[in-house]
C-alpha cells in the first residue's frame, strides 16, 4: 500500500497546501484520487505523471 499517498504526503512532494489539493478535488482537476470512507488517497504514479507533464523544456 505504499503506492498510495495521503494529502499531507502529496502536499510535501508538490509544495502545495492541502487546501489547494482539496480545491482541485472539488473541481475534479489535475490529480485523480481515491476515496476510502472519509480518507482521500493518491496513487504515487499519478503524482509522478503530474510532475513529468509539468517539467519544462530547456534548449541547449
Amino acid at each position: 500500500m505504499n503506492d498510495l499517498l495521503s494529502p499531507s504526503e502529496v502536499k510535501k512532494i508538490l509544495h502545495l497546501s492541502e487546501g489547494t489539493l482539496g480545491n482541485w478535488r472539488s473541481c475534479k482537476k489535475h490529480l485523480p484520487y481515491i476515496k476510502v470512507g472519509r480518507r482521500v488517497l493518491y496513487r504515487r504514479r499519478d503524482i509522478e505523471k503530474f510532475v513529468e507533464r509539468r517539467r519544462g523544456k530547456v534548449s541547449e
